[in-house]
Parts: structure tokens; sequence; C-alpha cells
């Protein structure tokens, strides 16, 4: 009889592993975002236009954490889809606010169908976190964060945090 209870038992904890599994891959791969597609030759696109790319923290201690807005804004005559988003490393994050909405976090390991969409003449805000004591490094960091767009001519944006970490 135990012998019958060890494979039945058996057999119950490889279908409640299998389950796990599939439910743990079904929650992390993600629906394709629907994007729109301009030519650079388009008259109604979106255009992106960034003020500043790069900031700099300064001197920093390990044990802090540092945040920047960066702004970007639609000067095109179309949404401007925002998406992809990701950075360079474990210890920095992400995260757009559009219109008092603030989108999930993002980091190096992201993966998410998240887009929002900027309309023409608005303006979203990029805030990048910047954690040392994620990853402890000293000395001068570069760090970035990389979003796709939908505007032809800027179909990749990068946003640069530096640091000197003591």
């Amino acid at each position: 009889m135990k012998t019958r209870n060890l494979i039945v038992y058996s057999i119950l904890l490889s279908g409640v592993i299998l389950i796990g599994l599939y439910l743990i891959y079904t929650s992390t791969t993600t629906s394709p975002i629907s994007v729109a597609s301009y030519t650079s030759e388009d008259k109604e696109r979106p255009v992106a236009k960034i003020a500043k790319d790069l900031f700099d923290f300064g001197s920093i201690k390990v044990s802090e954490k540092k945040s920047n807005d960066f702004i970007i804004e639609n000067v095109g005559k179309k949404p401007l889809q925002l998406s992809n988003i990701t950075t360079s490393c474990g210890c920095t994050f992400a995260k757009v606010i559009y219109e008092g909405k603030e989108s999930p976090e993002f980091d190096m390991h992201s993966k998410s169908n998240y887009m929002v969409e900027v309309e023409p003449t608005k303006k979203a805000v990029v805030r990048v976190t910047y954690k040392p004591y994620v990853m402890p490094v000293y000395g001068f960091v570069e760090r970035e964060v990389y979003i796709k767009t939908n505007d032809p001519l800027t179909s990749d944006l990068v946003f640069k945090v530096t640091a000197t970490v003591k």
C-alpha cells in the first residue's frame, strides 16, 4: 500500500508542478501591442521632443535613492506611443507619468505590453530612479533607460543618469 501511495503522491506533485510552471509562464509572457506606424515623409505623424536626456546626480552614498524627471513632448500631429521600457541595470528603474497616471515601474528585466499614447501638444514625464544599494558599485556610474516610440525619426529614446557612488 505504501508504494501505491507514493506513486499517487508523485503523480499529484508532478501535476501541481506542471500547473505552476504553466501559470508562471503565462503570467510572464506578454501579448503584442499594436503600434501605429508612420514614415518620416508623413506630414501627420508623432514627433518626440526631448529637452534633456542626461542628468548627473553628483556624489551620492551607496545607501541613497535618487530620482530625476525627464520630459517627452509630442510636437507632432498624431499620438506618440511610448512602449518597451527597460533599463540598463537592475539598480535603475523607470516609470512614465502621463495626465496624472503612473505606469508600472520598469527595470532591466521588464517585459510588458504597457503602452501610453501622448496626444499632440501634450507632455509625459519619465521618472528615472537609481538605487545603487540594489547592485552596489562604487565610483563613477552611468545608467540608462530605453523607450521605444512610433516617431519614425526618433524610434529609440535613451535617458541617461550618472553619479559618483561613495
